[in-house]
């Protein structure tokens, strides 16, 4: 039977290097999945050799992606990137190998920048390295959640089912993503137009309404109460505009300095979870989010402790981050899940009690990803919701704005027509 001499990554990341006797360099690799390794390279005794030369080389390879991801820094949206994680999938369940897979990929890709990533993969695994290692030298495009996701399914032997999953999962998430820009974009936008509306009403119009009056009825004595108060109004805002507009930039400055400190985003992300009408569908989201990362990584081979590290790295929000550092150290401690949950008092009992029968049943990823759909179903009532009742309510708003505008310019024109009747 033919001997072949591996280089191949334990469990550890640790490269190891032996020979076994199989009956073709398929079978060998079998061997090694089956034994908890990932080859890297193989080739049968007599028919060529290991290149020693091959670490050296895969450092260049290393410094040599390092060095373009550097200059390639820009990132890809989430869309683009899950497309890719499918058809790499697909490729790859086709019996594909991974190089070749890649090298398809990378020519028919149209966005530079994950085209000019793909080129850099392809190469960094030609030259030795892993899958999982040569995506970590491209952090601001493949996450921790992708890369030990990867890292799991090379340990694991099931790559293919891995990327499957992620693709799955980044779809739901960018699904998620959408649904709550759309629920927040609305009424920000109305808003937006009903306060451009108001100062151009303000700072133009009215001007010239007022002198208007002023020339036909001499003073504002004569002017309807309404009407002073728009007048009034607009002056403030002539002579103010400037300080209420600097003013307006010193708040969106401090807000992202306090934004960017590890107390101001606890503090701005708690308020997020307790705004009226906006906090149920960020807290939802949150929950679907966690529950959804969680039992990906754990079905996909990731071990506990290091999952809940990536799901509270990705988590989005500062307190839900907080919840999952407490369930780490819990389960770090030996204890269960539950507890720490519960005395976050962010997740709601429904989650805490799917969890706990997940966990004492032994299928925690399953019931997560449980969890997940059910939030996701809610996030999406909840917009849509959300949505029908903030389109009249925003209708309204810009309705009662201008019209009272307008009957504050109106009122004296027809006090000034009754005056010319009567005369």
């Amino acid at each position: 039977m033919p001997v072949f001499n591996y280089i191949a990554v334990d469990a550890k990341g640790e490269e190891i290097s032996g020979s076994l006797d199989a009956g073709s360099e398929a079978e060998a690799i079998a061997q090694l999945r089956q034994g908890g390794v990932y080859p890297t390279a193989i080739v049968q005794e007599g028919k060529g050799k290991l290149n020693v030369k091959k670490s050296k080389r895969k450092g260049r390879s290393r410094s040599k992606a390092k060095e373009r991801s550097l200059f390639s820094s820009g990132k890809i949206k989430g869309k683009v990137l899950m497309i890719f994680t499918r058809q790499l999938a697909t490729l790859i369940d086709s019996g594909l190998p991974l190089l070749r897979g890649l090298t398809v990929l990378g020519k028919q890709e149209p966005n530079p920048v994950l085209k000019k990533t793909i080129n850099s993969l392809a190469d960094s695994v030609q030259t030795g390295s892993t899958f999982s290692e040569s995506l970590a030298q491209h952090p601001k495009i493949f996450n921790k959640l992708y890369v030990n996701m990867v890292k799991a399914g090379e340990l694991g032997g099931v790559l293919e089912l891995v990327l499957i999953r992620l693709a799955e999962y980044s779809e739901k998430a960018q699904k998620l993503k959408n649904k709550i820009i759309a629920a927040m974009v609305y009424p920000v936008i109305v808003m937006l137009i009903a306060s451009a509306i108001m100062v151009f009403l303000l700072t133009v119009i009215v001007p010239k309404f007022e002198q208007i009056f002023a020339d036909m009825l001499g003073s504002k004595d004569a002017l309807p109460p309404l009407t002073k108060f728009v007048i009034n109004l607009s002056e403030s805002l002539q002579q103010q505009i400037v300080p209420i507009g600097i003013g307006l930039f010193v708040f969106v400055v401090l807000f992202k300095l306090a934004a960017s400190t590890v107390g101001g985003r606890r503090v701005i992300d708690q308020i997020k979870l307790k705004m009226p009408l906006f906090g149920s569908v960020q807290r939802k989201s949150a929950i679907a989010r966690f529950s959804r990362t969680l039992g990906t990584l754990v079905t996909s081979g990731v071990p506990i402790l290091q999952a809940l590290n990536i799901t509270r790295d990705t988590a989005g929000n500062a307190v839900i981050s907080n919840a999952i550092q407490n369930v780490h150290d819990a389960v770090k401690e030996g204890e269960s899940i539950v507890n720490p949950l519960e005395a976050s008092r962010v997740f709601p009992p429904m989650v805490i009690s799917m969890v706990d029968v997940g966990e004492e049943t032994g299928q925690l990823p399953e019931m997560l990803l449980k969890v997940a759909d059910v939030y996701d179903d809610e996030v999406d009532n909840a917009v849509s919701a959300l949505t029908s009742m903030l389109e009249p309510l925003m209708i309204v708003i810009l309705a009662v704005v201008v019209g009272v505008i307008v009957m504050a310019l109106f009122l004296p024109m027809v006090e000034i027509i009754k005056g010319v009747a009567n005369q």
